[in-house]
């Protein structure tokens, strides 16, 4: 069996269940080479698409966002922290940090699709926010990550200080909400089949088997 395999990644750069759902993915689809492959194409999605540019403390928007306490708040990002190095991802010290609007990010990865660099800037995006601290709406910081993986400054900042891709981006959300999409990650195998929430690998690596043999 040689099967190539669509996948679909809806998700936000400010989502850490999507970077270890992606690491665990990455992972089954490591255990499945060369049998099955994949081509991964990340799809846009916010958090929070009412964020204001300045953002918003992290403990607090998390305690208002879900009615949960502070001390609850912080066992969860424990918990993520965990997880996340489960899968072999490091999630930096966030015990301040922020939540920003990550629009602009989405279009700039919407870009990068086209160049073929997506996943490349997609992964740089995740650090830049979960293990730098860094900010996905300040435009400097984002062209600092689209140099450090090797595209093009000037036309970045084409881009970012247009509305360039601002109507696919939105009829890209729109598609994936009015399919049911309403939580990341949301990973989606040729069009069909939805594997939600950051799985384990042997979770991925058992549904890309079965969907594989169709």
């Amino acid at each position: 069996m040689n099967k190539n395999l669509t996948i679909d990644i809806v998700s936000d750069v400010s989502c850490p269940w999507c970077i270890i759902g992606y690491q665990a993915l990455n992972q089954a689809l490591s255990n499945l080479a060369p049998d099955i492959q994949a081509d991964i194409t990340w799809q846009p999605f916010e958090l929070n698409p009412q964020m204001p540019k300045e953002g918003q403390e992290i403990t607090e928007h998390i305690t208002q966002k879900y009615g949960i306490s502070e001390q609850q708040a912080e066992e969860n990002r424990a918990a993520i922290k965990e997880r996340g190095l489960s899968v072999g991802y490091e999630f930096g010290n966030r015990g301040g940090g922020r939540i920003y609007n990550t629009f602009d990010a989405h279009r700039l990865l919407h870009w990068a699709h086209e160049l073929g660099k997506q996943t490349e800037l997609k992964l740089a995006l995740f650090n830049l926010y979960f293990q730098q601290n860094g900010n996905p709406s300040d435009h400097q910081q984002l062209l600092a990550v689209v140099e450090s993986v090797g595209l093009d400054v000037t036309e970045a900042k084409q881009v970012l200080d247009s509305d360039k891709f601002t109507t696919e981006v939105r009829k890209q959300q729109q598609h994936y909400q009015s399919a049911g999409v309403h939580s990341v990650p949301a990973v989606i195998v040729n069009n069909k089949h939805l594997i939600s929430g950051g799985q384990p690998a042997e979770v991925f690596q058992a549904a890309l088997k079965q969907i594989a043999t169709e």
